[in-house]
């Protein structure tokens, strides 16, 4: 029996996919801060098990993209940096889990 052919909306689907979320390294990032109102840096290093590098480079791209907010400040001397998820962020995660969901969707149907 032949297999059905994507249709034009699954493929459209994948060319839609947001790649600054998709990024596994940034998805979990996304994920830590759905479940706080603000996180630390040192916490989300430690939460996502990334490097303070890796974390450091990945916030400035959804900094970028506008999905997080960073506030550099001092508790007296020592610097402190805390990241939220923006309302931007939020409706970008939530675009991108219907987007995956639309794919996934038509994926299973396709291998019945």
């Amino acid at each position: 029996m032949a297999k059905k052919n994507p249709n034009n909306t699954i493929i459209e689907s994948v060319d839609q996919i947001d790649t600054s979320i998709n990024s596994p390294t940034r998805l979990k990032i996304l994920i830590v801060l759905t479940a706080v109102v603000k996180a630390d840096f040192t916490f989300l290093a430690r939460t996502t098990g990334l490097t303070r590098g890796n974390l450091s480079v990945n916030l400035r791209k959804l900094e970028e993209e506008g999905y997080v907010h960073i506030d550099k400040t001092f508790a007296g001397r020592v610097p402190r940096t805390l990241i939220e998820l923006t309302d931007e962020g939020r409706a970008a995660l939530k675009a991108h889990q219907e987007n995956m969901q639309t794919i996934l969707d038509a994926l299973l149907e396709n291998l019945e």
